[in-house]
């Protein structure tokens, strides 16, 4: 019953979102009015949730009627300092959501507020342990956007109407569920629009059963982890199931991320906040992890997962720094400049914890290609870093049909062999796309876990046939045979029928000359 009133729940929410999109399609590109609808939603967030927080402190201590939103300004102030300290951020309450969306018909001047607001919330952690989780977070919500309309007047009545539309959402208790629906709407919100926008929405989402499956692989055999890193976290989904899976106290030191494109680095922290992570609790940066990776501090990680951006170009070998970064110095060789692939699989086993794992979703040409890629897989086989590679069903990310696969490392693994899993067919068609479902993840945990062979499925390889035998190639068709489901023909019996056919054609042409002849006569 629970489940049903939950779906049901979580299925009006999706209305609701795909109601305000509706609303507003015809002013704002879809890809670009996603970032209003999620800015607006977290504006409503940390307004509750600093609003909810106050007044649970102050009703427990005895004060029922307080409400933080019916404060003075004035008032307000004396909590600040100790706001900012606990939560990272501090809001008036004349600049609440609820406040701002109540006055906001009459407000002619609702761009400017609502600028003043977001300058003011970003400002409030200046100087202090959260200015960096803060800062330039709303940078994406433009206000005086002509894409918004035309005029301020018509650029208000937008405001308005998203205003509206996300303070209608039915979000809930906030203690029971309002975390999970904030989350669940952003999830919806990125689902919807990557898979509308191809390619430039699917690089910065990995499907949630993609994200789980990941986790799931890292962390087979614990309850709890120290850290989690992504070292190209797009919008933060990968680390944050790592939260749903485990519970966000299970990862005890926090979350850690890096992001090269701005806006969906300020996408990441606001997902952070959606889910509830504290500003203590995440460290997500903004630059290229190749050329610029700014964990040094942190590293290494219990746990790694990763979608890289597939065969992006990089500098390589025309930057002659990075031939001795520590990173990459080991194996002796960089990844090409036309394919960074191999330099965030070295870069990530660089900053794996001896007794971590990580799971990252690879491009297939990284397996199979010569040159300086071959020479790094055989760094990795004969240093006994790769414990799995699985193939993924084709066409399950938004934007690209491609099979992609899975590479699985650690540091310290007690078999000098690789796991190659075949889990093309772990899938259901769902519309365009395929779709992994609780039940094919399952039976890819059960392979990896139980690792034996498995006839047409999983073969577990001795690094040396790897290498010796197949020059180090890792695609999983070279190692795990294909069912063949043609029809089985015997030869002989084959061969019985057409000489019997053969015999009767031979009696049919004699009878036939028989009785030509007979009517000649």
């Amino acid at each position: 019953m629970a489940n049903a009133i939950k779906e049901q729940e979580r299925e009006e929410l999706h209305k609701a979102i795909w109601n305000i999109a509706n609303d507003l399609r015809g002013s704002v590109d879809g890809w670009d009015f996603k970032q209003y609808v999620l800015g607006i939603m977290f504006y409503r967030y940390i307004s509750e949730n600093i609003t909810n927080y106050i007044n649970a402190d102050e009703r427990a201590a005895g004060n029922d009627g307080f409400d933080y939103a019916e404060l003075s300004d004035e008032q307000a102030e004396e909590a600040r300092t100790d706001m900012v300290k606990t939560k990272g951020f501090f809001i008036l309450p004349s600049q609440l959501f609820c406040n701002v969306r109540k006055a906001a018909k009459n407000n002619d001047n609702l761009n400017e507020t609502l600028e003043k607001v977001f300058k003011a919330i970003e400002g409030s952690a200046q100087g202090t342990e959260s200015e960096d989780d803060f800062k330039g977070l709303f940078d994406d919500i433009d206000v005086n956007s002509n894409k918004l309309g035309a005029t301020v007047g018509k650029r208000n009545e937008k405001l308005v109407k998203l205003l509206d539309g996300i303070g209608d959402m039915k979000l809930g208790n906030y203690q029971d569920n309002t975390i999970d629906a904030f989350g669940d709407a952003y999830e919806f919100l990125m689902g919807m629009y990557a898979s509308n926008a191809g390619k430039s929405g699917g690089e910065y989402y990995t499907p949630q059963e993609v994200s789980e499956l990941l986790t799931r692989l890292t962390i087979v055999g614990k309850t709890e982890v120290n850290k989690v890193y992504d070292p190209a976290c797009g919008s933060g989904s990968l680390l944050l199931k790592f939260a749903k899976v485990l519970g966000k106290d299970k990862v005890r030191q926090g979350f850690f991320g890096q992001e090269i494109n701005l806006t969906t680095y300020n996408l990441c922290r606001i997902n952070m906040f959606l889910h509830d992570i504290d500003f203590d609790k995440f460290n997500i940066a903004n630059e290229d992890t190749l050329i610029s990776p700014q964990h040094w501090d942190d590293e290494p990680f219990e746990a790694i997962v990763s979608n890289p951006p597939y065969s992006i170009k990089w500098a390589g070998d025309s930057n002659p720094l990075l031939i001795n970064d520590t990173r990459f110095a080991p194996a002796g060789i960089l990844a090409p400049k036309s394919y960074a692939d191999l330099a965030f699989i070295m870069h990530s086993l660089s900053w794996l914890a001896t007794n971590g794992t990580a799971a990252i979703v690879c491009f297939p040409g990284i397996f199979y290609r010569g040159g300086a890629e071959q020479k790094i897989r055989k760094y990795l086989i004969d240093n006994n870093f790769i414990d799995c590679i699985i193939q993924l069903p084709s066409n399950l990310f938004f934007g690209t049909s491609i099979s992609t696969c899975i590479m699985v490392l650690k540091k310290s693994k007690t078999t000098n062999d690789v796991l190659f899993i075949d889990a093309s067919a772990e899938c259901v068609k769902v519309t365009n796309n395929n779709k992994l479902t609780d039940a094919n993840i399952e039976n890819i945990l059960r392979y990896f876990t139980e690792r034996k062979d498995v006839d047409y499925t999983a073969k577990v390889v001795d690094n040396s046939a790897i290498g010796t035998e197949n020059d180090y190639n890792l695609s999983v068709s070279t190692y795990v045979q294909k069912e063949d489901t043609r029809e089985k023909i015997d030869i002989d019996e084959l061969n019985k029928q057409i000489d019997e056919i053969v015999a009767r054609e031979e009696v049919l042409r004699n009878e036939i000359k028989k009785i030509i002849g007979e009517i000649k006569l």
